[in-house]
Formats: C-alpha cells, structure tokens, sequence
C-alpha cells in the first residue's frame, strides 16, 4: 500500500539516503518533500524548499514561463 511505500521512503531518508519521489499528487508531494524540483515542458523550471513550496507556487512555477 501507499502508506507502507511512504514509511520506507521516510525511513531511508532518516538513514541519510537520498530519494527522489515523482509524483503529481500535490498533497504527496507537499507531506513528503524536503526540496521539490517542478518540472515543465520537459525541463527543471525550478527548486522550492519546503518552507517556500504550497500548492499555489508549486502551480504557479508549472504553468507560468516567467517564474
């Protein structure tokens, strides 16, 4: 289940491995991120920290070009 998925991926990252989660679940990716690269049109249009990502920047990085 999801749930056992998150357990083992918190408790690799608290053994200090690095994991790189894709998701498009916002709510996933917000209780799960310490940093969080948004992705468009196929490239990196950039990095939130976990203090600077919500939803609304999250979305706002995806679709808008000048962010």
């Amino acid at each position: 289940s999801k749930a056992e998925i998150h357990a083992l991926i918190q408790d690799l990252a608290e053994r200090g491995l690095a994991i790189l989660m894709i998701s498009s679940e916002l709510p996933e990716i917000l209780g799960m991120s310490d940093r969080i690269a948004v992705m468009r049109h196929g490239t990196i249009g950039g990095v939130l920290s976990r203090a600077e990502a919500t939803a609304d920047t999250i979305l706002a990085m995806a679709l808008d070009p000048e962010s």
